[in-house]
Formats: C-alpha cells, sequence, structure tokens
C-alpha cells in the first residue's frame, strides 16, 4: 500500500470581502482537491496541541504522526536536523530570519523574499563579524537561517517575525531569561547590514533590505521515533523549506534536494512531483509539502493566497493523482493544511482545518465535494494526528 501525504502549508483563512466572501479555499479553482474529498472523507482536524503555538513545526508533525506535545523542543532544532548541522547537549538553535524594519515597524518578515544567494552573503557576513567559538551562524533557503549558541538562553520568550507583520517591534521584542544578549545580537546586526552591498545592490533595484536578524523558535536538539520502527515504513519528505527536512531525517525519512525548490510561487513544482514520484517508486511513503499558501497568506494577499492554491491543485495534486491511479497499486492519499494562515491577520491561529483521505484506485468518477473551513460545519473532529496514526497503522498492517 503507497501512502501519500498532499500539504498546502497554510491554506486555510476566514472569509475575504475581495473574493466574495469566500476563504480562499472556497474561492480557488481546485477540481482536483474537490474530487478527492468526493472520493474519500473529509474532516476538520485540530493540528495544533493545546496550549501550543499554531506553528508550522508544531502543525506538520501532526501531519506525520506526531504529537507535538510529547516531542517538541522548538523550531529551530528542526530545522538544524534538517540542515545537517550537527547540536552539542549544551547547544540552543535559534531560527535566525533576515527582517526588514522601518522605523521601528516589521515592514517585512522576509526582507522581501530575499534570495537565497544574497542571503548566503549576508550570513557570511554576519559569521565573520558577530560569530565566534560557540556562536555560528548558518546559511539557508531565502530569508531562513540558523545560529547555535552554545549555553545559550532556551527559555526566552521570543516571538515569530511573521507573526507582528506591520506592528511596531518594540514591545515584541525578545522577553525573559538573558533578553538582552539576544536583543544585542539583534541589534548589533543592523551594522553589518547597513551599507553592505547586498542590501545596497537591492535598494537601487527596489527591493526590501535585510535590515537585521530577528531570533525566535529556539531549542535545545530534539528526537523522534522513526517511521521505521512505527509503522515499518520508508519513504520521504519533499519541500524546500529546512523544517520539513529536519522532521523528516529527524524520522529517519529521506529529504533530497530539489533545485529550484524556493518556498513561494516560483518554486520548482514539476522537480518536487518527480523526487515524489521518484521516492514511490521504491518506497511505500511521501510527503510533499508546499510553503507557498502560507507565505502569500503571510503577505496578506488573498489574491495571491488563492492563485497558489491553484497551483498546488494543479500542479502537485492532480500529477501524483494521476500516477497512482494509473500505477493501478492499492494507494492511501491525504489532502492536507497544517494550519490558518488569515490573509487579514497574516499571521497563523490554531483553528481546525480540512483533511481528506481517501483509498484508490477509485477509477473514473467527476464527483465534487467541499474540501474547506466549514466541513462539519464548522467543528472539528479530533487531532489530525490521532487519525494519521490509525491510517498509517492500518497501512502497515
Amino acid at each position: 500500500m503507497k501512502v501519500v501525504v498532499l500539504v498546502g502549508d497554510g491554506m486555510g483563512d476566514d472569509p475575504v470581502d475581495t473574493l466574495g466572501g469566500k476563504t480562499p479555499l472556497q474561492a480557488a479553482n481546485i477540481p482536483m482537491i474537490r474530487k478527492i474529498a468526493a472520493a474519500g472523507e473529509t474532516r476538520l482536524v485540530q493540528t495544533v496541541p493545546d496550549g501550543m503555538p499554531p506553528g508550522s513545526d508544531v502543525a506538520n508533525m501532526a501531519l506525520l504522526g506526531y504529537d507535538a506535545a510529547k516531542n517538541y523542543t522548538g523550531r529551530a532544532p528542526i530545522e538544524a536536523a534538517g540542515a545537517e548541522i550537527p547540536m552539542l547537549p549544551t547547544d540552543v538553535a535559534f531560527r535566525c530570519n533576515l527582517v526588514t524594519v522601518v522605523d521601528g515597524v516589521m515592514d517585512d518578515y522576509s526582507a522581501g523574499h530575499i534570495t537565497t544567494e544574497e542571503g548566503r552573503v549576508l550570513v557570511g557576513s554576519l559569521q565573520e563579524k558577530l560569530g565566534h567559538e560557540g556562536l555560528t551562524f548558518h546559511p539557508g533557503v531565502q530569508y531562513r537561517h540558523l545560529l547555535i549558541w552554545n549555553g545559550g538562553p532556551a527559555t526566552c520568550e521570543c516571538i515569530p517575525p511573521h507573526e507582528i507583520s506591520d506592528k511596531p517591534v518594540e514591545g515584541n521584542l525578545p522577553a525573559g531569561d538573558r533578553q538582552d544578549e539576544i536583543r544585542e545580537l539583534m541589534e548589533l546586526s543592523k551594522a553589518v547590514f547597513a551599507d553592505h552591498p547586498v542590501n545596497q545592490k537591492r535598494i537601487a533595484e527596489g527591493k526590501k533590505p535585510a535590515t537585521q536578524i530577528w531570533l525566535w523558535g529556539q531549542g535545545y536538539a530534539m528526537q523522534l521515533e522513526t517511521y521505521e520502527s512505527l509503522y515499518g515504513l520508508g519513504g520521504g519528505v519533499i519541500s524546500a523549506v529546512d523544517l520539513l527536512k529536519g522532521i523528516a531525517k529527524l524520522a529517519g525519512l529521506e529529504a533530497p534536494d530539489v533545485v529550484g525548490a524556493t518556498g513561494f510561487l516560483d518554486t520548482n513544482y514539476q522537480g518536487k512531483v518527480d523526487a515524489a514520484l521518484e521516492i514511490l517508486e521504491r518506497e511505500d511513503f511521501v510527503f510533499v509539502h508546499i510553503e507557498a499558501p502560507d507565505e502569500c497568506g503571510h503577505m496578506g494577499d488573498a489574491q495571491k493566497k488563492t492563485q497558489a492554491i491553484e497551483e498546488f491543485d494543479l500542479r502537485v495534486v492532480a500529477p501524483v493523482f494521476q500516477w497512482l491511479e494509473d500505477a493501478g497499486e492499492p494507494y492511501t492519499l491525504l489532502l492536507c493544511t497544517d494550519h490558518r494562515t488569515p490573509v487579514a491577520l497574516k499571521g497563523h491561529t490554531a483553528e481546525p482545518v480540512p483533511m481528506a483521505v481517501m483509498t484508490g484506485p477509485t477509477g473514473e468518477t467527476e464527483a465534487q465535494a467541499a474540501f474547506d473551513e466549514y466541513v462539519n460545519e464548522g467543528n472539528a473532529q479530533g487531532m489530525a494526528c490521532e487519525w494519521i496514526q490509525e491510517i498509517l497503522n492500518a497501512s502497515s498492517e
């Protein structure tokens, strides 16, 4: 039995006036997603355990069948695992965003979706100017980078920058244990970036510069029980971001790099599908993660978010579904989103989200069903991680 999980990150939302009072999931032209919803069972599920923040880390752990309340130590250590950065027991990993702060306001949590190449140069300058033994900056993808801090502060409250878009940073700075040390690093980064050639070039091109770093998501190294030991399954996770690659590696799953995978609308959809199908040719499980809907939600752009959902349907869901049908072998297909990212808020919420599960092959059918935030009249029907665990256990019998 092949098991395939397709995830559109942050697809959930609230009704949007510019979409005629519909949510992006309702407004989008997504015939394949609605076909899968009709062919299987769709529930509204809770992805975020009570009392935990609605981050993509916690929520995607749920979609892989892990209860974050039992395993989670922080977002950054997961990303460090994805980037294959070794951590000592005394190391604390921090997520290190490149951000644009203008007149004391979080203007852009992604520094205008700065490119990976530009980001790597800037992080190299950070390491040269501020790094030392026990404090090392590591480049990642686009605006997403890491700091590994031996003996660093693990318990300080650090707010993700994407949760304070268009808000003053004062009052949202790190607060608590050793807050001054974290704030000092963020402040020192301003001088490193102020006249940096990368930023000068971006400004000349009319793009937003990276004005500083923003530290958050810290924690000690995390451990997970592997898919092999839990379900007897091998396979992989296809994603542009180190967060998902990190969960994959902690779960003993492959996490191949896909050329041109950016985590935005310009990502290499075909390359991601090809990588997923290559894994399915020899293994039983694959999890395909598309970041773009979440990014567009953080931008507050309902039209782009709707477009991102349509691209997910057309360029990922449709070809993977067709491959499974053509193979003619038994399969289980799960269609998910990890959390809501309402465009009006430009941040995450912990409200329940839709999840559809179907088994195939199905043969030809044109039936359509709703896949949106109003399944079961908007009431949650249990925890996503528990339903996923049931499905994975059944597939391994």
